[in-house]
């Protein structure tokens, strides 16, 4: 509901205005200039998608492999020092807001959060870059099933990561960086 909701206002903040057909990626790139409707349910759209295509019922593996376990070693330490430094990010991440991984323009991996629907590759972003993997610190996101344990929701969230999703758009950021 929450999806269907940002995608229906985006819809209806950007209906007759010259960013109706631009790409949702340009609309985020330029959204200093938008309105916080656009700003937010852009966002949340995005975010969403994303969140959406990373994940499989019960994961495919417990870990990455090929180019993207290299990068992952070579640029955050290792898998477990990024899943550390990944989950403080979701969990360190005050209210509500995104965890990610991100490919920086020097096609390296980093780890960063951001507040609300707001993400890397907006113009406004703390620190920017194309995010392969997002993870939903929204208490919508985990309340049901972890109330307030933010923490062990992040640690279940590992379990259902799609590596093959994350290491496509891997390959695709460094392609096109």
């Amino acid at each position: 509901k929450h999806h269907a909701a940002y995608t229906n206002n985006l819809n209806a903040a950007i209906a007759g205005t010259d960013l109706e057909n631009k790409s949702i990626e340009d609309i985020l790139a330029h959204v200093s200039t938008a309105s916080p409707a656009i700003r937010n349910n852009g966002g949340g759209f995005w975010n969403h998608n994303l969140f959406w295509e990373i994940m499989t019922p019960g994961g495919d593996d417990l870990a990455p492999n090929s180019n993207l376990a290299a990068a992952i070693e070579r640029d955050l330490g290792g898998f477990e020092q990024f899943k550390k430094d990944f989950s403080a990010a979701g969990a360190t991440r005050f209210g509500s807001g995104w965890a990610w991984l991100c490919v920086g323009a020097d096609d390296k991996l980093f780890v960063t959060s951001s507040p609300n629907q707001d993400n890397p590759l907006m113009d406004i972003a703390d620190k920017k870059g194309q995010p392969i993997l997002g993870l939903d610190v929204w208490e919508h996101a985990y309340y049901l099933n972890y109330q307030n344990r933010r923490p062990d929701y992040i640690s279940a969230f590992f379990n259902v990561v799609n590596w093959k999703a994350v290491q496509d758009k891997f390959n695709r950021a460094v392609k096109t960086n």
